[in-house]
């Protein structure tokens, strides 16, 4: 099959989408880049040279391409052996230090949050279990603008509600006409706002940061940069979450490999 872009252009491109943001297009996954371009460029009856030259020019028009080709899959407590680990190892370890010390706050990071789904089955887990006297913060992040809207509205067509525990269903969400919607006391949970994981977050003290299936379309040094932020944000003992299929294997990282009964987790320990 004839590729849509030239060289000279795929190159120009794929450069551009790595600088702004870090994900990397190789010659494996040209074709999702080219059908997202070929999209927008047939859309707005533009030529490609003339796209990217407004792409260099404009923010906002290249945080639209980002978006566009960004891969937004999620769905409810997805992967459950990585809530299991959190509802049974991770909050249990953090409330005691939490105690230790008297602190009431329990602050999390979804990177990469896409429609909202992840933030809020971590939100309905911490409702179970903190006691009252805790204020959780999760803050819910993405680079596509589509998914942040999405995920603040908080509605789901029924078909995305498989995974949702009945009892979660019950208590969290209300039966709308078509599906279901979140209900405020798990929506003010979560905040929700855009970020480039390019960028440092600004974001300290974190107890939990999870960013699954994102790093893995960053190159290696796109990933070690990720990473050395997530380790700046996250507070003395912590917890990182990332996908079954991704890895700090080989990296430059001081974060501790845990193997739990459910699944692993990484922690940033540097306090005993």
């Amino acid at each position: 099959m004839a590729q849509f872009l030239s060289e000279e252009n795929f190159e120009r491109f794929r450069t551009l989408i790595y600088d702004a943001s870090g994900i990397h297009f190789s010659e494996s996954n040209r074709s999702i880049l080219e059908s997202r371009l070929r999209d927008i460029l047939r859309k707005n009856n533009f030529e490609a040279s003339d796209y990217f030259a407004l792409l260099k020019k404009s923010s906002e028009e290249l945080k639209l391409l980002l978006d566009s080709v960004t891969t937004n899959l999620t769905r409810f407590f997805r992967n459950t052996s990585h809530f299991q680990t959190f509802e049974y190892f991770v909050v249990p370890d953090l409330l005691k230090r939490k105690q230790e010390t008297g602190g009431t706050s329990m602050r999390i990071w979804s990177a990469g949050c896409s429609t909202g789904e992840e933030p809020y089955s971590f939100a309905m887990v911490l409702k179970e279990l903190l006691p009252s006297s805790h204020k959780p913060e999760i803050i819910a992040s993405d680079i596509s603008l589509k998914s942040l809207v999405a995920g603040k509205e908080a509605f789901y067509p029924e078909a995305r509600m498989n995974g949702v525990p009945d009892k979660y269903l019950g208590r969290y969400f209300e039966r709308k006409p078509g599906g279901y919607l979140v209900k405020d006391e798990i929506r003010n949970m979560v905040r929700f706002d855009y970020h480039n994981l390019k960028f440092d977050s600004g974001f300290r003290n974190l107890d939990v940061v999870i960013c699954r299936n994102v790093i893995i379309y960053f190159d290696e040094a796109a990933q070690q940069a990720v990473i050395d932020k997530f380790w700046d944000a996250m507070s003395p003992h912590s917890y990182l979450f990332i996908g079954h299929s991704e890895s700090l294997f080989g990296m430059k990282t001081r974060f501790e490999f845990v193997k739990t009964e459910w699944a692993s987790v990484y922690r940033k320990n540097i306090d005993g």
